[in-house]
Order: C-alpha cells, then sequence, then structure tokens
C-alpha cells in the first residue's frame, strides 16, 4: 500500500532499473502494460494491490546498422583496411536516437556493411568499421577498419596524432596572415546545443594550421582557398577555427556564412546575381597514414569534387 496514489509511469520507473520513464510511458503508449488485464494510461493513480502486466521488452532492443546497395568511391582497400572517398550529404552513422525508419539511412557505415564481408567490431553494432569521422557536408578521405586488430592500431596512430589530414576549404574573407595556427580550445555551445563555439570552458585541445593557398578578390566578394592541416580531430574543429578568425567556411551557415551571395555594383555582367553552396567548402584532400600490419606509409589525395570545382570557378570568373 506503500505506492498508493503513485501515477503508474512513476511506480515502473522506481521498480524497473536502468528503465527511464520515458521508455515506461512508451510502453505504456504502447498497449504493453496492463493493470488488472486492462490496458492503462501513464496517469493512472494506484489504489494499491493491482496487478501490472508487462507486455513488452522493459529496454527497446539495440539498433543495428542495415546494409545497404549504395555507391562507395573506394580510394584504398586491401584486407586490413579501406580508405573511402565520402560524398557531401552522407552521414558517417546513424546519429543517438535513430530508429530503422528514420536516420538510419543512407549512412556510410549502412554502405560499408553492402560492400564489405568484415567490418571491426570496436565501435559497436552502430558504428563497425568507423575509426574517425567526417561531418555529413564535408567531403572526402576517411579511413575504414575491416578488422578489430587494424582498428586498434589506427585508434592509436589517431591519439599519436601520426596521422596526417588536409583538408582544402573556401573561406569569406581575407586572412590577416597566409599561414597561422589556431590552438583555440573547443566545447559545445551551451545555448545552441548543435554548434560548438571556443569561448565556453572546459573546452578540449585542438590544433588547427592553416595556409593560404590564393586570395581570390571577386564579384561576389573577398575569398580565400587554405589549405589546413590538424593535429586534433574534435567535432566541427576547422569550421569552428576559421569561423573564430571571422572567416567563416563558405556555405557553413551554423557558424556564420551568409545563405548567398550576390555580385558586387559594376563587378559582374550579371549584377545582382546571387550564388550559394548547399554544402560546405570543406573537402578532405589527403590522407596519410602507417599500414596497421605492414608498416608500410600509406599517401592518398582526393580532388575536389565537381561541385566545389564548379562553384570555385564561378567564384574566380564571375559569372
Amino acid at each position: 500500500m506503500e505506492d498508493a496514489g503513485k501515477r503508474l509511469d512513476q511506480f515502473l520507473a522506481n521498480r524497473l532499473e536502468a528503465v527511464s520513464r520515458a521508455r515506461v510511458q512508451e510502453l505504456i503508449a504502447d498497449g504493453k502494460v496492463a493493470v488488472n488485464d486492462a490496458a492503462a494510461k501513464p496517469a493512472l493513480k494506484l489504489r494499491g494491490g493491482e496487478h501490472i502486466t508487462i507486455l513488452g521488452p522493459p529496454e527497446r532492443p539495440a539498433l543495428r546498422a542495415m546494409a545497404e546497395d549504395i555507391p562507395l568511391d573506394i580510394a584504398f582497400e586491401d584486407d586490413d583496411l579501406a580508405v573511402i572517398n565520402k560524398p557531401a550529404g552522407m552521414m558517417v552513422h546513424a546519429g543517438a536516437g535513430a530508429t530503422e525508419d528514420q536516420r538510419n539511412r543512407g549512412t556510410l557505415v549502412n554502405a560499408l556493411l553492402h560492400h564489405f564481408a568484415a567490418l571491426s567490431a570496436v565501435g559497436g553494432e552502430m558504428r563497425p568499421g568507423i575509426v574517425h569521422r567526417l561531418d555529413k557536408q564535408t567531403s572526402g578521405l576517411i579511413v575504414v577498419a575491416k578488422n578489430d586488430q587494424a582498428h586498434r592500431q589506427l585508434a592509436e596512430q589517431f591519439t599519436r596524432r601520426e596521422v596526417k589530414k588536409t583538408y582544402l576549404a573556401l573561406v569569406h574573407g581575407w586572412p590577416k596572415k597566409d599561414r597561422g595556427t589556431i590552438t583555440a580550445s573547443i566545447s559545445r555551445d551551451r545555448i545552441r546545443r548543435i554548434r560548438m563555439t571556443t569561448r565556453g570552458t572546459g573546452g578540449r585541445d585542438a590544433v588547427s594550421h592553416y595556409s593560404v593557398i590564393r586570395r581570390l578578390d571577386s564579384a561576389f566578394g573577398k575569398f580565400t582557398l587554405v589549405e589546413v592541416k590538424i593535429d586534433t580531430g574534435r567535432t566541427h574543429q576547422i569550421r569552428v577555427h576559421m569561423a573564430s578568425l571571422g572567416h567563416p567556411v563558405v556555405g557553413d551557415a551554423l557558424y556564420g556564412a551568409p545563405p548567398e551571395m550576390r555580385a558586387r555594383r559594376g563587378r559582374s555582367t550579371d549584377e545582382g546575381a546571387a550564388i550559394s553552396l548547399e554544402r560546405n567548402f570543406l573537402h578532405a584532400a589527403r590522407l596519410e597514414l602507417t599500414h596497421p600490419r605492414t608498416g608500410d606509409k600509406i599517401a592518398l589525395e582526393s580532388p575536389l569534387p565537381p561541385e566545389l570545382g564548379a562553384f570555385l570557378a564561378t567564384i574566380e570568373t564571375g559569372v
């Protein structure tokens, strides 16, 4: 009788260890909980002495990534690893809260499961083979482990900062220096949780080295094509670091880039024309690592994808 007066969902959440109240409410809403053999509502208040039956699993079944026949651009492959040239718009793996009919579709992991007979299991069932990541709207080279030994050795290389990653980015404006190193730590923005920031406290160390390839004074404004090498691999690192200098990556509205750019007066044959980029102008162009089994050096390059090459040409010509 000590539980008399309690809501049903509250009672079950207290009694079922490691099961959240939200999951309890989900079970009740799905008709998986009966009180005295009748379907119950979450707000039902217990009187004491009821017979409660749970008809579904208290814990949601673990999600597993599914194989999908999605084309892959494979830059390198052997029995231990593969290097994939990932297109922009493809998530590396499904995110937290993914369901089979929602975000767990069209990911790199889904494609990997279709193309390769085996992948490492170190990252779990939702991230097989994944050693590191690229943002959804970032294209370029990403390494994948085919077995656990290769995965662990590759992960150690990343931890020791021995893997060399070089990116190409087009940013707004002209940086003051032709080259520089950004060491601002990165943490999650407390207000906008989907953003990262260099202004927070308790962030993780992050190091990016940039160098100017060329400066562009175009009809659509000033831009700079930069090469960026990173020692660390923090979430949104290059995007956050370049934005912290006042030079956000083109197309990256999350960090301050304008959604479109209009031609300036007197600088274009089509004055007032507007251009935009549906993705970030950020590309993982080079990857250097040591083969986890043979010790051989692997160095791969990926050219700018067509949509970035075409956008750069538009900036340069003004048409």
